[in-house]
């Protein structure tokens, strides 16, 4: 038996105790978590400050190290979101309905833990935590497997977690870290069909289609974000200019950053005008279509904004509408009509969240109606895609897929379903 076998199978069993903890029981383990992750915080720093000092020595980008850098304010919270999940009602042994049929049997439809959920992700050290909170108050095990980036983060708030789990009176199995973060070991966790239900990653393009691919293990794929915000002729570009501001540079390595501008054409110079000294707060970079890279080297002959550069925009190439840059790089696209705008991103998004500037009620809701993504936004920053800002605690990833679960991922998606019969001696004829 491997080490990863061995981790899978008590996991499993750890399962089965977590399925039948009452409420209170999985409340009083994640306020010990929370309690001892405040109480033990400075070891956890101290592990992520070897982390981060080895990202910079390898060269790893800026947007990159943030998503991997803990603070005080950081861990505060995570706590803070723990508390906010115990706050929230269990949906495990919920009815969602209840029938008696003509038969006399009653049925109830009831909600219960997936059971063994694994997770591969990357340098995020919060999502260890995130993720061990949702699945224990679901009655779910878990297995972690994060990236070598932040292996001694992980490390060291998992043996926290664990030994919190264990002074509440519940199995430390019940969440596990794969501490191997080789190739080797994502693939074989890939494959542990004897032990995992499910597996989501949560990470870039690549590690998701690669896990997608090669997975026999059920995958609910999530996180791939290549967002747009299009703004249209009769919106607000003041308000415009500052959404996509703040979607694209508040935290450009995330999953729900904005990665494209599409302008209706006839307003395209004047919101540049509005937007990129905004962009150019943070040294965004842009990589504009023919006719905005035509308004930016107009806009760069006038002078008009300070610091504007011929470094500072390039022309698009067709892998630009693609991408999902996850630093401070934009792509900007015109459009001649509101139906080109929404087939755009029906053809280069990806299922993750899309807004729209647009004072034209209409229109508003055929954008709702007509892109197809997880969350549709009008008048505002496609940032609130998140388990915090949409009222569900934290979230375990944010779905692109359509099956099961879509949007962000709190305590419902991670249950499913037992049909209940009482009878009273009914047989079938």
């Amino acid at each position: 038996m491997t080490e990863l076998e061995k981790i899978g199978k008590e996991a499993k069993s750890a399962s089965r105790i977590l399925a039948i903890a009452g409420t209170d029981s999985k409340n009083r383990a994640l306020l010990k978590i929370a309690e001892e992750i405040d109480k033990r915080r400075k070891e956890w720093l101290s592990a992520n400050e070897e982390d981060l000092k080895a990202a910079k020595e390898n060269g790893m980008r800026e947007s990159l190290v943030d998503r991997l850098t803990l603070t005080d304010a950081r861990i505060d919270g995570i706590i803070k979101g723990i508390r906010e999940i115990v706050a929230l009602p269990d949906p495990i042994g919920s009815a969602d309905k209840t029938d008696r049929r003509p038969n006399g049997l009653i049925l109830q439809k009831r909600r219960v833990p997936l059971g063994v959920i694994a997770i591969i992700y990357e340098a995020r050290p919060n999502v260890t935590v995130d993720a061990a909170a949702l699945t224990l108050k679901t009655g779910n095990a878990v297995i972690l497997r994060g990236g070598k980036e932040a292996i001694n983060s992980n490390k060291a708030v998992v043996a926290i977690m664990r030994s919190a789990l264990l002074e509440a009176g519940l199995p430390e199995a019940g969440i596990s870290l794969v501490t191997d973060t080789s190739r080797e070991s994502a693939t074989e966790l890939m494959h542990l069909t004897d032990y995992v239900d499910v597996l989501i990653p949560r990470g870039g393009r690549g590690l998701i289609r690669s896990v997608t691919k090669e997975a026999s293990v059920p995958v609910i794929r999530t996180g791939e974000g290549v967002c747009h915000v299009y703004v249209k002729k009769d919106g607000d570009l003041d308000m415009g200019a500052k959404i996509l501001f703040n979607a694209k540079c508040q935290r450009p390595s995330v999953c729900n950053a904005a990665e494209c501008l599409l302008v209706d054409e006839e307003i395209c110079e004047a919101f540049l005008k509005k937007a990129v000294p905004l962009l150019f707060e943070k040294n965004t970079k842009l990589r504009c279509d023919e006719k905005s890279f035509a308004v930016m080297e107009k806009l760069l002959k006038s002078g008009e904004i300070k610091g504007l550069s011929a470094e500072s925009f390039d022309p698009a190439t067709d892998e630009d509408w693609d991408t999902e840059y996850g630093d401070y790089i934009l792509a900007v696209k015109t459009v001649k009509s509101f139906e080109e705008a929404v087939d755009f991103i029906n053809d280069h998004g990806t299922g993750h969240s899309e807004a729209v500037i647009t004072e034209n009620y209409t229109y508003a809701q055929r954008f709702l109606n007509e892109v197809d993504a997880a969350a549709v936004y009008v008048n505002a920053s496609t940032r609130f895609t998140d388990g915090g800002e949409f009222g569900l605690g934290a979230e375990i990833g944010i779905s692109t897929q359509k099956l099961h679960a879509r949007g962000p991922m709190g305590l419902m998606e991670l249950t499913s379903c037992k049909y209940a019969v009482y009878g009273n001696g009914q047989i079938r004829e």
